[in-house]
């Protein structure tokens, strides 16, 4: 039995070892990809030169390196990883394979939120190539985070005052999916061509508009977020057995799902604020980690965040390239990708993954 606990664990890993070494070997390419191509070794020699100053770089490539794909590679990792990590508890809270960040309302309510911004306050000034300039973005990205978090107050009364079983839950998203997406085209229904132009825009979901300030607050979110839900990891293992076995081994299985939701939340909303909506990796990552690792949150957490950092980058890399010199919003392009990924998983769940 030990001998059998000691492999299973060197397999697991393992996995976790090539999925990073994977997500490593991706950030290199990626940060020479684009409409600009570099070699690779000028790509490692701008990094290098980040913690070596006495290096000397080429500036125009360091600008490009530094200040335009290093940002858009860096939040690409962080928000995959935080719709990894969010999908795969709301999958096991839920006790639905089929639950992803969006089944909470949090895309719709983020989009509510912007929308208010831009048709009602942010200030439009007009079209910088692909990308629309505010007098006010981070309007946008407050009003955004405000009502996804608005969104999970709303759900998270709800279950409590209906009792907080999956199905309450995940009826409680749907309903205020609806309403929040009702009141966004209410907006639209008001808002003048070019404003819902860049709502439109803005709901497609891109990593070109993001900064260092954005990196950076994303990723103490993911941390603080990330860490937590490790440190429930054996609550969640007894949860996704059923919730009389979790009641027997001394779990509160009502608080922990509210906590678990409200983490959830965080990981979604802060990423999507900056970025726009992005669909299926909150969904994907999760299988695909449960099939390669099992089922223990003490691995499938983290085997989650790298899955969906690997499939956000390769799908930005993908929508720099594929159509260059003009760059897609990286949204559209996770929706062609995960659309028959999602069918095979559907059609997959006889084989017990999950």
């Amino acid at each position: 039995m030990y001998d059998f606990y000691s492999t299973l664990t060197l397999r697991r890993l393992l996995v976790l070892l090539a999925l990073s070494l994977t997500l490593a070997v991706l950030f290199i390419i990626s940060l020479s990809l684009g409409t600009a191509t570099l070699k690779l070794n000028e790509a490692l020699n701008v990094l290098y030169a980040i913690f070596n100053p006495e290096v000397s770089v080429n500036p125009l490539i360091a600008n490009i390196v530094f200040n335009i794909r290093l940002p858009r590679v860096l939040i690409a990792i962080i928000a995959g990883a935080s719709f990894g990590v969010a999908g795969t508890v709301l999958q096991t809270i839920l006790r639905n394979p089929l639950a992803s960040p969006y089944t909470m309302g949090v895309s719709a309510s983020s989009a509510f939120g912007a929308a208010v911004a831009i048709i009602l306050g942010a200030g439009i000034v007009g079209w910088h190539g692909t990308y629309m300039i505010y007098t006010n973005p981070y309007a946008i990205v407050v009003n955004a985070f405000f009502f996804a978090m608005v969104c999970v107050a709303l759900i998270s009364a709800l279950a409590f005052y209906i009792g907080a079983s999956p199905g309450t839950i995940v009826l409680s998203g749907i309903a205020v999916t609806y309403l929040f997406s009702a009141a966004t085209s209410l907006l639209q229904y008001f808002g003048t061509t070019e404003q819902v132009a860049a709502l439109v825009f803005w709901i497609f979901g891109d990593l070109g508009k993001a900064n260092w300030l954005d990196v950076e607050i994303t990723l103490v979110v993911f941390i603080a977020s990330t860490s937590t839900l490790i440190v429930l990891s054996k609550n969640l293992d007894a949860i996704i057995v059923g919730d009389d076995v979790a009641l027997t081994l001394g779990v509160n299985v009502k608080t922990t799902r509210i906590i678990v939701l409200v983490l959830a939340a965080l990981l979604t909303a802060t990423p999507t604020a900056f970025t726009g909506t992005i669909g299926f990796i909150g969904l994907l990552a999760p299988h695909i980690s449960r099939f390669i690792i099992g089922s223990s949150h003490r691995y499938l957490i983290p085997s989650s965040a790298l899955t969906g950092a690997i499939l956000l980058l390769a799908a930005d890399t993908t929508s720099r390239t594929i159509l260059s010199p003009l760059i897609l919003p990286v949204g559209i392009l996770t929706a062609f990708m995960g659309t028959p990924l999602f069918l095979y998983l559907l059609f997959s769940r006889g084989k017990g993954y999950w």
